[in-house]
């Protein structure tokens, strides 16, 4: 399915050097912000009090994060779950206050049942540091694993060449996410953390559809470059790129304006994902791939002969 078609191919090589170049200094950016300012980990990673308290009306956030708030809470997390009378309410750690968690679940449930008395504590539990730690190191290892996958899957697919470009287009996108989080010190939280897992393998689709049309060009067209073949593969998929990630974009950016705090930061990381996960499919990836010497011959099966001579069809 196309919107439209571009006859003439648009020259994206030409300029690779350039828009590389903006991807280096964002990369760089990132690294910085990662490095001074580290990511802001939620409760889940840290440690914290989680209460599940219910209302007999329907909840006001606004009111309970405003309550919590005035007890000293700067970085309380409250959502609905299940039904709009229910709320979670995530709280920080404050044992290196001297006060347990049980003191600090108490402290909370008195002032909600100060500003509305049909408010009721239905179940409190504290996630130790150690538990988020573990929770950290397992998400890093799954992020490992996504990477090692996806190299595996595109050496044997296609070619080292395009392994290696796909790899660091992706990574870019992970870094670059990770730093915007870092520099605005938004919450990283596990949804954060799948988001980002998502970006990989939506990423990476966008570059198999590119490098799947650069080694279907290079078989059709024997003697244009490696640079026009790509100039090529990329304008020729713009349409369904524009079809698809428009699709995608509209539904993340309804979860951002609609869905209120529980999907913020999630809709956010997969704005920028897919945002910047386009960009690095056609202008990273392709470029590192044509750069790194991809030609036809590492696509292209060599032509082999018969016994009496006559070449065979590849």
């Amino acid at each position: 399915m196309e919107f439209f078609r571009i006859h003439r191919d648009i020259p994206f090589m030409r300029h690779a050097v350039v828009l590389n170049a903006v991807s280096v200094v964002m990369f760089l950016l990132a690294v910085f912000f990662l490095a001074t300012r580290g990511l802001h980990l939620s409760i889940e990673f840290t440690g914290g009090t989680v209460m599940e308290v219910h209302y007999a009306d329907s909840a006001n956030l606004e009111k309970i994060r405003e309550v919590v708030g005035r007890l000293g809470y700067a970085d309380v997390q409250v959502q609905t779950f299940g039904t709009s009378h229910d709320v979670m309410i995530r709280l920080p750690s404050r044992e290196a206050s001297g006060q347990s968690y049980t003191e600090q679940s108490n402290a909370v449930m008195a002032a909600l049942s100060a500003a509305d008395p049909d408010a009721s504590l239905r179940r409190v539990e504290f996630v130790g540091p150690q538990v988020g730690k573990e929770l950290f190191s397992d998400g890093a290892m799954a992020l490992l694993f996504v990477v090692v996958g996806i190299i595996i899957y595109l050496a044997i697919r296609f070619e080292w060449k395009f392994a290696v470009a796909a790899i660091v287009a992706n990574l870019h996108d992970v870094i670059i996410i990770l730093g915007f989080f870092a520099a605005f010190q938004w919450e990283f939280s596990l949804s954060v953390l799948a988001a980002v897992l998502a970006v990989l393998g939506y990423s990476v689709n966008e570059s198999v559809i590119i490098f799947d049309r650069i080694r279907e060009y290079f078989r059709k067209i024997r003697r244009a470059s490696t640079p026009e073949i790509i100039d090529k593969a990329i304008t020729s998929t713009i349409s369904r790129t524009i079809i698809t990630h428009g699709s995608t974009q509209i539904m993340v950016l309804s979860m951002l304006i609609f869905g209120g705090q529980t999907l913020h930061y999630f809709s956010i990381a997969l704005t920028i994902g897919i945002l910047f996960g386009i960009y690095s499919s056609v202008f990273v990836a392709a470029a590192i791939a044509m750069w790194l010497g991809v030609k036809r011959e590492d696509l292209v099966k060599p032509v082999r002969k018969k016994d009496d001579g006559q070449p065979e069809a590849p």
